[in-house]
């Protein structure tokens, strides 16, 4: 099986061309507020339900959760757990490399002297160092695309979006990271994870019979 660029674009088309409109609306926003302005209206617009359902959104991100889901598909398909769990690598080692080459302050460092006017959820562990770029945000794009692609009905990508951002957004509700690194998260996940599906899944050895086995399907 051969698949080119145009052929893996237009399967992912139901998340791709809302991305780039929601991408584009990130633009705007950036251009028009800053980032403590951001920051500032994310914080000050918080609930009792989002307090209790933002960690758990925010888990799906996890590289954990990405690995997890691995593992089960290494049950039915050693082909399509090496596509994620590859993926997952590729984007998650970059997103690190990245982390430590800004070594960018994350809201609670960044606003440090200005704490007391910060709301911060009870029983979550706040992080101070590395923000940039969202790790979480770059594993829920990365990982939504690969879901898609696996998947025979493409709509379903509107709804991978959706858990994608939501995701991304979380980061900002849980004071994890500012708007910027989960705008160019999202952006590295994307944009790393369409070239090396497509380079990978063109290799012939995946497409042998033994690796469309399982550990659960062995003929």
């Amino acid at each position: 099986m051969k698949i080119g660029i145009k052929d893996f674009l237009y399967q992912i088309r139901f998340f791709l061309i809302p991305y780039l409109i929601l991408l584009a609306i990130c633009l705007i926003i950036k251009l028009n507020f800053t980032k403590d302005e951001i920051y500032y209206t994310v914080n000050t617009r918080h609930s009792d339900w989002a307090d209790f359902i933002a960690p758990y959104v925010t888990d799906i991100g996890d590289g954990l959760t990405t690995i997890a889901l691995s593992a089960i598909l290494l049950l039915f398909s050693y082909r399509k757990a090496f596509l994620l769990a590859s993926t997952y690598a590729i984007t998650s080692i970059l997103a690190q490399v990245i982390k430590h080459i800004f070594d960018a302050p994350r809201p609670k460092l960044y606003f440090a002297n200005h704490l007391k006017g910060i709301y911060f959820i009870k029983g979550v562990n706040i992080l101070s160092f590395h923000s940039f770029p969202s790790g979480h945000t770059v594993t829920a794009f990365s990982t939504a695309i690969v879901i898609l692609y696996f998947l025979k009905n493409k709509q379903w990508g509107l709804l991978l979006l959706l858990v994608a951002a939501c995701v991304g957004y979380s980061r900002m509700y849980l004071s994890e990271h500012f708007f910027e690194d989960v705008t160019i998260g999202s952006i590295i996940g994307v944009v790393v994870t369409i070239p090396w599906l497509i380079w990978i899944d063109n290799k012939q050895f995946l497409h042998t019979a033994k690796w469309n086995k399982g550990l659960l399907k062995n003929s």
